[in-house]
C-alpha cells in the first residue's frame, strides 16, 4: 500500500507540478476552434463605377458527427426570456431541435438527420447560405454544428465584358481574365477567430476568444465604359453571324489616353457560368490572337517614307498592272491598266504594286526599324493573360519577297491591339501612348492608385502624322473607303484583308482575315475604332463599314464629341 501511494504521489508530483503548462495547453489546444474569416475579394469596376465582379458572403454549415449523433444527446439546454426580465433554461427535445434546423435551412428533417449522423469529425450540412440562415442555425445552439464562411463570385453583366474580365472557380482559385492576373490585389488576407469548445460542442463563453479581422482585397477599377462595351458586344456578334465569321473582335480606344473603352469579343464568355463556353470562346482576341494584318500596315509603310523624307503625300509614281523587283512580281485585288497614282491614291486604293514600289525607297533596316518604332513585334501589357508579342523577323532572316511582302502586311503578325496602338500613333500627333485596360486600384479607405504604364513616345513628328491623316481622311473622301463615312463627322480609315493560315495542321491558308480600322473626327482625332472578323464569306475589309460606322457613331454620341468642323482632307488620287 505504501508503495502504492509513492507511485500516485509522484505522478502527481509530474504532471501538476512539473508538467502543468503541457497539460493545460494540450487540454485548450484540445478545446480550440478556429474558424477562418474568409476577406471580402475586391470588386472588378468600369470607368463609372459600375460593378463587373463582385462577391458576395456565404457560409457552409458543418457538423462533429461524433457530438451531434452521441447516445447522451436527447434534449439540449436553451436560454429563453422568463417574462419577468430574466432569462431560464429550458430542456428541447432533440427532434425538435433537427426539425428547427431542417426548416432554417430549408432542408427536409430526413436530409438533416442523415448529414448529422455517423462518426465523421467534419462533414457539411448545408452550403453557401446565406448570412442571415447561418445565424439562425447557429442560434439554434445545436451540438456540434458550426459554420465556416465562404464567398461567391457574382458578375452582374454576365457575358458583357466577360472574356477580359475573367472567372474564378467553384474553389475560389482564379482561373482567367482580369480576375486572375489581378488575383493578389482582389483576393485581400484572410482573417479568423480562435475559441474554446467543451465536450457538448458549445462555446465556452469565458474562455479564449481571439478575433482576427479579414483585410478586404482592392476593388480594380478598368477604363471600359460598360454601355458602350454592351453596345460594340452586340454589334459585332450581329456582324459576325450576318457573314458567318468563325470570331470576331471590334475594339474602342480613346487616342489621347489610351484608355480602351470597348473591347468586344464575339461568343464572349459568362463569367457566372463559364462552362458553357467552349474553350477558345474564354480569351480575349484582341490581345491573344496574332494574324497577317494585311494592307491596314501600309499606314505605316507611308509615315515612314514621308518621315525619312523619300515622298509625300502627293509623289507621283507610274504604276504598271504588275510590278516586279528583284525577280519578285506583285498585283493588286484589281485589274488595272498602267496608272498614274499620288502616294495618296496607293493607300487610298490599297495598291500593293504602288506600296512596294514606294517602299522599295527604304532600306531592309529601315523597313524593320520603323514597324518596331509603331510597336509591331513589341508586347502591350493591358493586365490580361496570355498577350500575344506577334512574330517581326529580323532584316536577316526576310526572304526575296518577305523584305516587300512586309511593306502591306503580309509575312508579319500583330494582334489587333498592336495595330490600334500604331493608329493612335498617327491620330494622337505621332505620339504613342501604351493602351490601358486597367485604371487603377482603390483600397478600403478608398485611396486609389494608378495602374502604371509606360510613358508617351514621340514615334514621327506632328508634321508627318499630319499627312498621313490626311491620307487616311482622304482614303473615305476619295478613296475605296467611302463606305465608312459618318455624317456630320470627318473621318480617316484603311481596311486590310490577309489570308488566314489553316488551323486543321494542313500548310495553306483557309479563308481571309478581314479587318477595317479607323479614327473620328479628323479635325482632332478622339478615338481609334478597329473591327476584325475571321474568315467571313464573301466579304472582305471594306465590308465592315456598317458595324464601324456605328460602333464609332455611338462613341461620339455617348461622348458628345461635337460634329466636326474644317474642310475634309480632299487628297488628288490619280496624278492629272
Amino acid at each position: 500500500m505504501l508503495t502504492l501511494l509513492v507511485l500516485i504521489g509522484g505522478r502527481l508530483i509530474l504532471v501538476q507540478g512539473l508538467d502543468v503548462g503541457g497539460m493545460a495547453e494540450a487540454a485548450v489546444n484540445k478545446r480550440l476552434q478556429k474558424t477562418v474569416l474568409p476577406a471580402q475579394r475586391g470588386e472588378i469596376v468600369d470607368s463609372k463605377g459600375a460593378v463587373l465582379a463582385s462577391s458576395v458572403v456565404r457560409y457552409n454549415i458543418t457538423v462533429d458527427q461524433r457530438i451531434a449523433s452521441a447516445k447522451d444527446f436527447t434534449e439540449l439546454d436553451r436560454s429563453v426570456d422568463a417574462g419577468d426580465g430574466t432569462k431560464k433554461i429550458v430542456q428541447i427535445p432533440r427532434d425538435q431541435a433537427v426539425k428547427e434546423l431542417a426548416d432554417t435551412l430549408g432542408m427536409s428533417v430526413a436530409d438533416v438527420t442523415s448529414a448529422i449522423t455517423g462518426e465523421k469529425p467534419f462533414n457539411y450540412v448545408a452550403r453557401n447560405v446565406t448570412p442571415d440562415t447561418e445565424d439562425r442555425a447557429m442560434a439554434i445552439g445545436f451540438p456540434g454544428i458550426l459554420s465556416e464562411g465562404v464567398t461567391q463570385r457574382v458578375y452582374p453583366n454576365g457575358a458583357v465584358g466577360g472574356s477580359f474580365v475573367g472567372f474564378v472557380g467553384s474553389d475560389g482559385t482564379a482561373l482567367s481574365g482580369i480576375e486572375q492576373t489581378q488575383d493578389e490585389q482582389l483576393k485581400g488576407q484572410d482573417g479568423s477567430r480562435e475559441y474554446e469548445i467543451g465536450a457538448d460542442g458549445l462555446r465556452i463563453p469565458v474562455a479564449t476568444d481571439k478575433y482576427t479581422p479579414a483585410q478586404n482585397g482592392k476593388t480594380v477599377k478598368l477604363t471600359i465604359n460598360s454601355d458602350l462595351q454592351y453596345f460594340t458586344q452586340q454589334a459585332v456578334q450581329t456582324q459576325a453571324q450576318k457573314y458567318n465569321a468563325e470570331w470576331g473582335i471590334a475594339v474602342v480606344e480613346d487616342a489621347k489616353t489610351g484608355n480602351i473603352l470597348a473591347m468586344a469579343d464575339t461568343n464572349s464568355v459568362d463569367p457566372n457560368d463559364p462552362g458553357k463556353s467552349a474553350a477558345k470562346d474564354r480569351g480575349v482576341r484582341a490581345v491573344t490572337a496574332a494574324y497577317e494584318p494585311g494592307s491596314v500596315e501600309k499606314t505605316i509603310t507611308m509615315a515612314a517614307l514621308i518621315q525619312e523624307g523619300k515622298a509625300t503625300p502627293l509623289s507621283q509614281y507610274t504604276i504598271p498592272p504588275t510590278y516586279t523587283v528583284d525577280g519578285q512580281t506583285f498585283s493588286d485585288a484589281f485589274t488595272h491598266g498602267t496608272e498614274q497614282r499620288t502616294l495618296a491614291g496607293i493607300l487610298g486604293y490599297s495598291m500593293n504594286t504602288g506600296t512596294v514600289m514606294a517602299g522599295k525607297e527604304l532600306s531592309p533596316q529601315q523597313r524593320y526599324d520603323w514597324f518596331t518604332k509603331f510597336g509591331i513585334g513589341q508586347p502591350i501589357d493591358v493586365g490580361l493573360p496570355g498577350e500575344a508579342k506577334g512574330t517581326l523577323h529580323t532584316p536577316q532572316e526576310w526572304d526575296g519577297r518577305q523584305q516587300y511582302t512586309i511593306l502591306f502586311g503580309q509575312g508579319v503578325t500583330q494582334s489587333t491591339l498592336q495595330t490600334i496602338r500604331a493608329y493612335q500613333t498617327i491620330a494622337n500627333d505621332g505620339v504613342m501612348l501604351q493602351p490601358r485596360l486597367i485604371d487603377g486600384y482603390i483600397d478600403q479607405t478608398g485611396h486609389e492608385t494608378p495602374w502604371q504604364t509606360a510613358g508617351p513616345t514621340q514615334v514621327v513628328s506632328k508634321e508627318t502624322a499630319q499627312q498621313v491623316k490626311e491620307m487616311l481622311e482622304s482614303n473615305v473622301t476619295e478613296g475605296e473607303v467611302k463606305p465608312a463615312a459618318i455624317d456630320g463627322y470627318r473621318v480617316g480609315a484603311k481596311t486590310g484583308t490577309s489570308e488566314a493560315p489553316r488551323e486543321d495542321g494542313v500548310p495553306g491558308y483557309q479563308g481571309v482575315t478581314s479587318t477595317l480600322i479607323g479614327m473620328a473626327p479628323m479635325d482632332n482625332p478622339r478615338f481609334i475604332v478597329s473591327v476584325v472578323l475571321q474568315r467571313p464569306t464573301d466579304i472582305y475589309g471594306i465590308g465592315n463599314a456598317d458595324i464601324f460606322k456605328s460602333v464609332m457613331s455611338q462613341a461620339l454620341h455617348m461622348y458628345g464629341v461635337p460634329p466636326s468642323t474644317g474642310t475634309p482632307a480632299r487628297l488628288p488620287q490619280y496624278v492629272k
